[in-house]
């Protein structure tokens, strides 16, 4: 007799589907072939565990007895963790996407036996509503198709695998040049909501790769539109409610155009790539907003998301006690009763807080309105018992899982903020994080595994998890650390050139070549919430060709972009990962740092809001190759030493700060 096999998993969105009375199977060749066995259907359903809408669709249809019986009498059920398998998420969205839907979470596809995708669609209600079938309708619909029309379902298939196929082919390449990287850059400015910051329109994403591309393309221009257009988004998110005023950290995204309500999940990944943005652009503007969020978030990071011997955890759930945004709304009643009416009022001004509330009763604190500017430290106390109260509610549920691409992107944001903001406590969190995927997700002949849960590391590694990561070792050596963890950058780049690379049209496949579970790989171009596999790979490639002068790591990073660039002009804003990778090889800059006591020097390149530098920090006694950045830098009357290099060309050294202030501007 079939049974539910969810509880010997560790994912975290698996287990809490664990005691449905669906017989779910996890993705596996035990499932592929129970499903050929008894010549059924696949119901694969992939979701997350912070994931409103999957909850919804599992108290509504997964918890009802009466549902759970016809999937298990029609289908093969499949429950997918999509942050455990995004490679099975990112092919099952795409062909969603070839059937002309939207794709998104929960995802509900339907295969053949031998895993194909025929139809689908993503959340569907127990009952018909919101114009959407009844998902009991759906389930037998789509076993009469399945068993009584097989060539419509068979010509469906392979319709969907042509052109799947045909999506993990590589566009090739043009000629790309700075010129056209500036037009593109000023080409997305159209799209940009000149008024609440953002892209135009809701639901509103933070895009912080497209905000980044926009902030290098201002800092290179000196084009005054891109840089507001950047920091006046970075202000609005900051002060909106979708950033968590009390307890620090962003969440995924505001579900109107003025930043105002939430999805109220926190991802890593967001903040990882907020906290860099949000230093790089402290640096030009020294905006006190922007350092008081970077510090409130790392506060966070470090109270609230650690997990396995320091690694970071995945995410933080949207809801609490059932109800979606519960654990951060309040009552003006009770802010009231907690703060008294006279520390209530400022406090209520500030973050406007409403009798009846700001959405559905309830007030998300923000401050993007017209009482909102000004300085909170007269309402820090205050701010510290609410947070104190809210500590008592039902917290939200946290995703623990450490996935190995998203500890890369946040390790490489907490060694930016640390030389930032000169805090080296922030450098250890990041060197702890680092050890545990070295330790516990990686192999001795390079290879990563992506996640860790309950101590148990399990699924191949993606090609994101090799870029960030070596991007990861990179910033910690930039940081100061060990130039040796360059040695992981270079056998984790190895690896997934041996297993990821595609010799016939180029480019990475997001998934391995030994992944025997998967019908097709898929090829990633386009940025989304994180940036693409290929442009995060190319960037690491090309830091990597920087910081050691070792050409093959150029020549690769350069083959990357040559596979993707003919799509670039059509897809400006949805490549900038792969921009922001092309600037580095085209303009490449470069501080050499030679001594031991540098502190004046790095201080003044840890403050600079020049185009991107790469840094390397060099002792004095080490020994270069002739093609290494450093070869034949040394001291200057003994003291510490910079040269800054643009293209290969190398400046005199300098061994004043002021001096190279000066140099660098």
């Amino acid at each position: 007799m079939s049974h539910n096999r969810l509880a010997a998993e560790t994912s975290p969105y698996l287990l809490q589907h664990a005691h449905n009375p669906v017989h779910w199977w996890a993705w596996g060749p035990e499932a592929l072939a129970e499903a050929q066995a008894r010549d059924k259907p696949i119901l694969l359903s992939v979701g997350y565990s912070a994931c409103h809408w999957c909850h919804v669709m599992a108290h509504e249809s997964f918890e009802d007895p009466g549902i759970a019986a016809l999937m298990n009498d029609l289908f093969i059920n499949i429950k997918v963790d999509r942050e455990e398998r995004p490679d099975l998420d990112a092919l099952y969205q795409q062909a969603l996407g070839l059937m002309g839907q939207h794709g998104g979470w929960p995802l509900t596809m339907f295969l053949t036996s031998r895993g194909e995708p025929f139809w689908g669609g993503t959340y569907f209600p127990a009952t018909a509503r919101y114009g959407r079938a009844a998902f009991p309708d759906v389930l037998e619909g789509i076993s009469h198709t399945y068993h009584r029309d097989p060539t419509k379902v068979s010509f469906n298939v392979e319709k969907l695998r042509e052109t799947l196929a045909a999506l993990a082919r590589s566009p090739g390449a043009m000629g790309l040049d700075m010129e056209i990287i500036d037009r593109g850059a000023r080409e997305c400015l159209a799209m940009i909501d000149l008024d609440d910051g953002g892209t135009q329109g809701a639901p509103k994403f933070p895009q912080p790769g497209l905000f980044r591309f926009l902030w290098r393309s201002y800092l290179r221009s000196g084009d005054e539109r891109l840089k507001q257009a950047v920091t006046l988004t970075l202000d609005h998110i900051a002060q909106g409610g979708i950033y968590d005023h009390l307890g620090g950290g962003f969440m995924r995204y505001s579900t109107d155009q003025e930043w105002l309500v939430p999805h109220f999940e926190k991802m890593l990944y967001d903040n990882a790539q907020l906290l860099s943005l949000s230093c790089r652009v402290w640096r030009e503007t020294r905006s006190p907003l922007l350092r008081a969020r970077v510090f409130e978030t790392v506060g966070w990071l470090l109270r609230e998301m650690l997990a396995e011997d320091g690694a970071f955890a995945a995410a933080l759930d949207a809801d609490s006690d059932g109800e979606e945004g519960l654990f951060y709304t309040w009552t003006a009643d009770e802010i009231e009763v907690l703060l008294g009416k006279e520390k209530a009022a400022p406090f209520a001004r500030l973050y406007d807080v409403r009798p009846k509330g700001n959405w559905e009763g309830r007030t998300i604190l923000h401050r993007n309105h017209p009482n909102g500017a000004g300085d909170d430290e007269a309402l820090t106390e205050a701010k510290a018992v609410l947070l104190a109260q809210r500590e008592t509610r039902i917290r939200p549920g946290r995703d623990h899982k450490v996935l190995t691409d998203w500890n890369g992107m946040m390790i490489t944001a907490l060694a930016e903020a640390a030389t930032t903001f000169d805090r080296p406590d922030w450098l250890s969190a990041a060197k702890r994080a680092f050890n545990v995927v070295v330790s516990r997700l990686a192999r001795p002949d390079g290879r990563l595994l992506h996640s860790l849960c309950q101590g148990r590391a399990a699924h191949a590694g993606m090609v994101d998890d090799y870029a960030h990561m070596a991007r990861a070792a990179m910033a910690l050596v930039e940081a100061g650390d060990d130039s040796s963890l360059l040695d992981h950058a270079r056998l984790w780049l190895e690896a997934a050139h041996r297993h990821h690379w595609d010799p016939d049209g180029g480019g990475y496949f997001l998934g391995p070549d030994d992944a025997a579970d998967v019908m097709l790989r898929t090829k990633p171009s386009f940025d989304s919430a994180t940036p693409s596999g290929n442009g995060a790979m190319a960037e690491a490639l090309a830091l990597m060709a920087l910081m050691t002068g070792e050409s093959h790591w150029r020549d690769r990073a350069e083959a990357v972009v040559a596979a993707f660039s003919a799509a670039i002009p059509d897809q400006f804003g949805n490549m900038t990962a792969l921009l922001d990778a092309f600037e580095l090889l085209a303009v490449p800059r470069q501080v050499v740092v030679v001594g031991e006591s540098a502190q004046a020097l790095l201080a003044v390149l840890a403050e600079t809001s020049t185009p991107p530098l790469v840094v390397l920090r060099v002792r004095g006694d080490e020994d270069f190759p002739l093609q290494h950045p450093a070869y034949g830098k040394g001291l200057i009357d003994g003291k510490a030493t910079a040269y800054v290099c643009h293209a290969g060309t190398c400046s005199a050294p300098v061994t004043d700060p002021v001096t190279l202030r000066a140099l660098l501007a």
